[in-house]
């Protein structure tokens, strides 16, 4: 993606998915970049299967989340939307944004580990101050 601030890409409001980069490999192992931005927050998440998460939209925060193992049922739409939102299915090595003020949720449907990389603190006070709660998902069940 060359040095382009993937958090000012319009294109993630339909489309969540962020190429990931060729890894860097030489002698000693490999590099793979997953986001080049000025951020605050770095935190692993484990998720156990049929569980939801997030549920809500950021004010100003946005987030990159690697996949290490597992999958995600990514639903995100604008806030206030109506709609349904649009569904995408974030497998093992993909790597998706979710710019601010859009409602997300997060289903999984087998355990899965991601990382998630976001532009503000996730210090509790700080993160619940930017936080909306909604309700995207109401129920998750996961495929047998």
């Amino acid at each position: 993606m060359q040095n382009v601030k993937l958090s000012e890409d319009k294109r993630f409001l339909t489309d969540p998915i962020v190429p990931v980069e060729k890894e860097f490999a030489d002698a000693r192992g490999t590099i793979l970049p997953l986001a080049d931005e000025d951020m605050k927050s770095a935190v692993l998440i484990t998720s156990k299967r049929g569980t939801i998460r997030a549920n809500h939209y950021h004010k100003t925060d946005w987030h990159y989340c690697y996949v290490f193992s597992g999958s995600i049922d990514y639903y995100f739409r604008p806030v206030g939307s109506k709609q349904n939102p649009q569904h995408v299915k974030i497998k093992t090595g993909q790597n998706f944004f979710t710019p601010p003020m859009i409602e997300h949720a997060m289903c999984f449907p087998e355990d899965t580990v991601f990382v998630c990389l976001g532009r503000n603190s996730r210090d509790q006070k700080v993160y619940e101050a930017d936080l909306v709660r909604v309700e995207v998902i109401s129920h998750y069940q996961p495929p047998a």
